[in-house]
């Protein structure tokens, strides 16, 4: 059973769903703050992982970022990675606020784009006991170049004049243009991947829409955090790559990874694949566990396998 709560990030509102840790003892449990990747939302795929820490003695607070899903801002599906980044910051300290929780065991924990934002946080915010970086994206010029295959000339030419559009638009305080998140091969979408499309809204909710700022593309050009902050991180940190990743590039997070001297866990399997659902999810989960219960003295969880 989850508590929504609301928390302000800068002026903007932001809501995430609070999992309280199944056991813990009188100091309270560790908590981890799970950010969502690249258009997600709380209820498209965070659930499971938080349900799953929760039950093994950890809390869990897992948030939407302003702009998407149950957070507000204006306008909807806006990209901003700053914002995102202020947003997970303000995530932490709302988690370390709630109830049989420790606030001096915060977890940061990142998906995909998420997982990219947690080089940042862990290394610039205090407080920060522990980070897991899941099929991190750590480089976009490294993502786009891996994305050319999927797409079609003519469609990447269209994306492209559609970010600049977008862009252009909202610096004169209009609106974004926006393009779907994910699409089939050959379809004018972000994320265009054979089995891509079904895997997202296989598990997509209802706060979930199929769009997202096409000016992504524009911010993704210069986005590098492992690169500027991986060696900058003071907690431990685990890192885990699916090595047939064709969104997030694997090769980016190794190198991220060995920056950072985090623990690695690698999978046989692409992005998605480490979801609910999907054959590496237990695998993962039960790593996460296992990591954080050996790093954070005091957690009480129960490891198995």
């Amino acid at each position: 059973m989850s508590t929504t709560i609301r928390f302000g990030s800068d002026k903007a509102t932001c809501v995430g769903q609070f999992f309280p840790a199944a056991q813990y003892d009188a100091e309270g449990a560790p908590v981890v703050v799970l950010g969502h990747g690249l258009g997600g939302t709380v209820d498209s795929g965070l659930i499971p992982f938080a349900e799953r820490l929760s039950e093994a003695g950890f809390a869990a607070f897992a948030f939407d970022y302003r702009y998407f899903g149950a957070s507000e801002a204006q306008p909807r599906q806006r990209i901003s990675m700053q914002e995102q980044i202020d947003d997970f910051r303000a995530a932490c300290s709302a988690a370390a606020e709630q109830p049989g929780v420790d606030p001096r065991r915060i977890v940061t924990w990142g998906v995909s784009l998420g997982g990219g934002h947690v080089f940042e946080v862990a290394a610039t915010t205090p407080g920060v006991a522990a980070a897991i970086s899941l099929t991190p994206l750590v480089s976009g010029p490294a993502a786009a170049v891996a994305a050319l295959p999927h797409h079609r000339p003519a469609t990447m030419l269209r994306s492209t004049a559609t970010g600049w559009r977008s862009a252009l638009a909202q610096r004169f305080g209009g609106p974004p243009a926006t393009i779907p998140l994910v699409g089939r091969p050959g379809e004018l979408a972000t994320l265009t991947a054979d089995g891509y499309h079904a895997a997202y809204t296989a598990m997509a909710g209802p706060t979930w829409r199929n769009e997202i700022d096409a000016q992504v593309g524009v911010q993704l050009g210069a986005y590098r955090p492992a690169a500027k902050h991986a060696e900058a991180i003071a907690c431990p940190i685990l890192v885990q790559i699916a090595d047939f990743d064709q969104g997030a590039p694997p090769q980016a997070a190794a190198k991220a990874a060995f920056a950072a001297r985090a623990e690695v866990r690698h999978y046989p399997c692409d992005h998605f694949d480490v979801f609910a659902g999907g054959d590496w999810f237990d695998h993962v989960v039960e790593h996460q566990i296992s990591f954080l219960t050996r790093h954070l003295a005091g957690a009480t969880a129960t490891v198995t396998g």
